[in-house]
């Protein structure tokens, strides 16, 4: 066996590409090189710093959810191209290629779980997807999650990484941002509430929309939110901008946020917040128990 056959044979032995998560990953901040077992561990979070890793969805609904609690929704709603749109591929071809990665067929997943032990609504966009935009099919899941929400009182939650509406859909897509708003607003008047949480990258006509329309907006460490990118706010204004004023801790700092929450620390925030609110109890009955509190303390004070 001469010297080339040799090297075919040790090529043909070590990890190719798709082999990699199972071994070595890098992080994207760092370029740290790291044991993919260690980080998955730390729930794609960079051991070394701290970077919080953009994940999936059936990765984020494991880390949200009660173990087997998660039911999925809607799953057979499949996008349509109106416009016959075509640009470097045609629409058809990308969302075939966005199943075939993703082995669904939009960029949201949307269903019904437990929170330590609390029923929510929960939707789920994957950035793997088209990255993640928002069409008409993803703003249909939101609204009938929404729906489910009213008609179950259950909380919302919506898990949003995207990089903003879907271009291919054009007018279809934008006119999204109102439906779901509405949406939103129904559930809001319901008295039940709306988590938003806000993942690397939040973009676009998504953040211009509902992910921030939540009773409480959070964010994990580090993502990127806006609407337009950094380079063309500064080629339209003229004006140098600071560096990460789209980074979760500087829209925290300038009241954007209500809160950024570490992803190992998600869950127990989830469950803690829904508690608090205590979705099971109708507005009219917390308005009475308050009413009664307030009586009681009111006796208290003239006793």
């Amino acid at each position: 066996m001469n010297f080339g056959d040799m090297f075919k044979n040790f090529r043909k032995t070590q990890p190719t590409i798709d082999d990699a998560p199972s071994h070595w990953i890098k992080c994207p901040k760092c370029n740290s090189l790291m044991y993919y077992k260690e980080v998955e561990n730390l729930f794609h979070v960079c051991p070394k710093c701290k970077h919080h890793m953009r994940i999936g969805r059936e990765v984020r609904i494991d880390l949200l959810t009660d173990k087997e609690s998660f039911v999925e929704f809607d799953k057979d709603l499949a996008p349509i191209d109106p416009l016959k749109f075509v640009d470097k591929k045609s629409y058809k071809k990308r969302v075939i290629e966005g199943e075939k990665k993703t082995g669904k067929k939009s960029s949201v997943v949307s269903g019904e779980c437990t929170i330590n032990g609390i029923p929510v609504q929960l939707v789920v966009f994957d950035f793997s997807f088209m990255g993640g935009s928002l069409g008409s099919v993803e703003g249909e899941k939101i609204v009938r999650a929404a729906h489910r929400a009213i008609e179950k009182k259950h909380a919302l939650i919506i898990v949003s990484a995207s990089g903003g509406a879907r271009m291919q859909e054009s007018t279809f897509s934008l006119l999204q941002m109102s439906k779901t708003s509405a949406a939103l607003k129904r559930v809001s008047q319901n008295g039940l509430p709306y988590i938003s949480i806000l993942t690397d990258p939040t973009m676009g006509g998504v953040s211009a929309s509902f992910a921030m329309l939540g009773d409480m907006i959070i964010a994990e460490p580090g993502a990127l939110i806006g609407f337009a990118g950094q380079r063309v706010i500064e080629q339209t204004i003229g004006t140098k901008l600071p560096e990460g004023f789209q980074r979760a801790e500087f829209l925290l700092e300038h009241g954007f946020l209500d809160m950024i929450v570490k992803r190992e620390n998600m869950k127990k925030t989830l469950s803690d917040l829904l508690s608090f609110f205590d979705t099971n109890i109708s507005t009219s009955e917390k308005n009475i128990s308050y009413e009664m509190k307030r009586k009681d303390d009111t006796d208290a004070i003239d006793a």
